[in-house]
């Protein structure tokens, strides 16, 4: 069985301690796994908004954070911007409507423009953004502010292995039953979709955070190509 860290009952604000990958003490999330120094910001013109997304059980705070560590950015935690009637609903495992969820998502977008806007080059928020409307909510970021990028780190895995994993939580408010639900309205981000990084996370927490870093730097080398 997967092992995950004890996590208290969420409300708002709260520890960003929710979707964690299992922690490999081998492996610490404090390493770059020799692909970018740590401390080291991103070389680019422009500031970045990297959105690590999926559905619950995928990992996305461990990833996050260990992304946001390695690049010397600010980090987000997506759930603990939700509005307490939202963790209420997710608590019962009632799902989030649309109407749920519009004020969450710009407030997380607000949010990243502020820490962007703060000074530092970059910003690393969680958030499912399960739909393409979700998405694309965030996507609007560069009309308030021209120099920001937007991208996208989509993780994904089969839906029973996201179930083995909520299982295994104790003490969290997204159980197991909320996978399903947000598997069954999920739309992967399709080709179109051209700022989006894929990452199956099916594997060790080593090669998730290996292969995630390894791409964000394809990512901002294509831009600094495409700039020059």
């Amino acid at each position: 069985m997967l092992s995950y860290e004890k996590r208290p009952a969420m409300g708002n604000p709260t520890p960003a301690t929710s979707d964690h990958l299992p922690l490999n003490t081998s492996s610490s999330s404090l390493q770059t796994n020799g692909l970018t120094s740590s401390k080291n910001q991103p070389k680019s013109e422009h500031h970045h908004l990297w959105l690590v997304t999926g559905p619950a059980g995928c990992g996305k705070s461990t990833v996050a954070q260990f992304i946001a560590n390695a690049m010397n950015l600010p980090y987000i935690e997506g759930d603990e911007f939700h509005p307490q009637a939202n963790v209420d609903k997710m608590s019962k495992g009632i799902p989030l409507t649309d109407a749920d969820r519009w004020d969450w998502l710009t407030r997380l977008r607000d949010e990243s423009l502020q820490r962007l806007s703060s000074g530092s080059q970059g910003v690393v928020l969680t958030c499912s953004a399960l739909k393409r409307k979700y998405r694309d909510v965030i996507r609007v970021a560069p009309y308030y502010d021209h120099d920001v990028r937007v991208h996208f780190i989509y993780l994904h895995a089969p839906e029973e292995v996201l179930i083995q994993r909520v299982q295994a939580r104790q003490g969290h408010f997204m159980g197991a039953s909320m996978v399903h639900s947000q598997c069954s309205i999920l739309q992967p981000p399709g080709k179109e979709e051209t700022d989006v990084i894929s990452v199956d996370v099916s594997g060790s927490l080593e090669q998730v955070e290996e292969e995630a870093l390894s791409k964000i730097e394809d990512a901002i080398a294509r831009e600094l190509m495409r700039d020059s």
